[in-house]
């Protein structure tokens, strides 16, 4: 039985590392294509790309901030309508 949980042992590792390569490959590439986009695009005059994205952000922060504001709940929603109608 110890040489099956041996084995075991060595494809789950090979696998893991395997995925964990890939997994690095992508978010690394995805994070220079981002950049690129940030920096071409959406980035003002004198400012990083890394402070664009740092205000991108918190813009984005701010608007759904904002939007939750005037959002409600389905339960919000219901006590309004009993209030309104009764029952």
């Amino acid at each position: 039985m110890s040489k099956i949980v041996d084995a075991n042992k060595k494809i789950e590792e090979t696998v893991v590392g395997g995925y964990k390569k890939i997994e690095k490959t992508v978010v690394d590439g995805y994070q220079k294509i981002e950049d690129k986009f940030v920096d071409t695009f959406l980035k003002e005059e004198g400012e990083t790309t890394k402070e664009a994205k740092e205000r991108l952000k918190k813009e984005q922060q701010e608007r759904e901030k904002e939007q939750h504001k005037y959002s409600k709940t389905t339960e919000e929603i219901q006590a309004e309508i009993k209030e309104k109608y009764g029952n």
